[in-house]
């Protein structure tokens, strides 16, 4: 086991390196780079789609370009909008943000920097990667895990008690919920609660900004934790209402395929109790398709799946940030969190396979791949 945990961390580096590589070409071939959108400020035609957090308008245009806006000259440029503006003044933006180095070379600086867990400034917010990222990170962690488990929590022992009693009205009419929880999107449900119960047309039971009160430094521990679980509940409700319904399906199909084999009508044929037969012989087996998707699931709600649900509650995590660091083509920020992203979930899959000898010790991968 150890040689084969040796051989999944080795094989980290090069996974790492060819997702790098690849987000890299496709980032590059994209239009719109950090020097035209600067360009685009400077003109005054630069439109946002986002609000640009953890730095002010005077930031972003302090980087270097402010003094050199009122240049101009009928100089042409290979960059789009650049027409008429003084060719030294897009040669200092290009060494503003690293531009002035060709492709090849400037990857392999970012990867000598990112061995150092050195992702460098935001090209707008004058902040480092790093900063941004332990600041957004409570807001996603609270999601994600809290999340994760509650979908665990209702998901498993419901697939369980959907699949032992197949057919029966409480299969049938928990299959209805199971639907409609799969039909309506995690955004779709958060307006229904905003509406419902955070101050729209009905009721103001739950608040509707931010992870905890202004005060929450004011308050007692136990009035801390009321606080900060009085500000998750509905955000958590909807990506539960959004989450819970495949991975039910998944349980209770798994222990349908398990419940329906030879060994199980041999168990049962020796006089084992059935929660004896359903505990020590099939939940084993049945749930090594469930562990399968726990990584995924984390990775997924906790860095990806939330950015909507982090608008519409006025949460400012990970999930925002990323997007709006693909939106403003803030480079030091697509590729940090891609990096820290693809670490956590190669080391997650590992965590997975791992688990899978925790569940069923007769699985063995390093005797498998000999």
């Amino acid at each position: 086991m150890y040689a084969y945990i040796g051989r999944r961390l080795l094989l980290i580096i090069p996974t790492l390196f060819g997702i790098m590589l690849l987000n890299f070409v496709i980032i590059q071939a994209a239009p719109g780079g950090p020097v035209e959108q600067m360009i685009a400020q400077i003109r005054g035609t630069a439109v946002s789609a986002t609000v640009r957090l953890g730095g002010s308008s005077e930031g972003e245009t302090g980087r270097g370009a402010g003094p050199l806006a009122g240049q101009a000259a009928d100089a042409a440029s290979k960059y789009r909008g650049a027409r008429g503006l003084d060719p030294e003044l897009i040669r200092q933006l290009e060494v503003l943000y690293g531009f002035d180095k060709p492709p090849l070379e400037r990857f392999n600086l970012m990867l000598k920097r990112y061995l150092m867990f050195d992702f460098g400034t935001s090209f707008f917010s004058d902040r480092t990667v790093v900063s941004l990222v332990l600041e957004k990170l409570p807001v996603s962690i609270s999601l994600g895990l809290w999340t994760t488990v509650l979908v665990y929590l209702i998901s498993i022992p419901l697939g369980i008690r959907k699949a032992v009693r197949d057919g029966s009205p409480f299969d049938v009419w928990t299959s209805a919920l199971v639907i409609i929880g799969d039909a309506i999107p995690a955004f779709l449900f958060a307006i229904l609660l905003v509406v419902l119960f955070s101050g729209g047309t009905f009721l103001h039971w739950f608040p509707l900004r931010g992870l905890v009160s202004d005060n929450w430094q004011a308050l007692s521990w136990p009035a801390r934790i009321l606080d900060y679980g009085w500000h998750l509940a509905l955000p958590v409700a909807a990506l539960v209402v959004g989450g819970f319904a495949r991975l039910t399906i998944l349980t209770k199909n798994s222990f349908l395929e398990e419940i329906r084999k030879q060994y199980v009508v041999t168990a049962r044929a020796k006089g084992l109790a059935p929660r004896r037969v359903l505990y020590g012989h099939v939940f084993r087996n049945a749930m090594l398709i469930v562990i399968a998707g726990f990584p995924s699931a984390l990775i997924g709600i906790l860095f990806t799946g939330a950015v909507l649900i982090e608008v519409i509650f006025s949460l400012d995590g990970l999930g925002l940030l990323g997007f709006q660091a693909a939106i403003n083509r803030d480079y030091p920020i697509m590729f940090g969190t891609l990096y820290i992203y693809t670490l956590v979930g190669l080391g997650l899959g590992l965590v997975s396979d791992l688990t899978y000898v925790a569940v069923d010790p007769r699985i063995d991968f390093a005797r498998r791949e000999a």
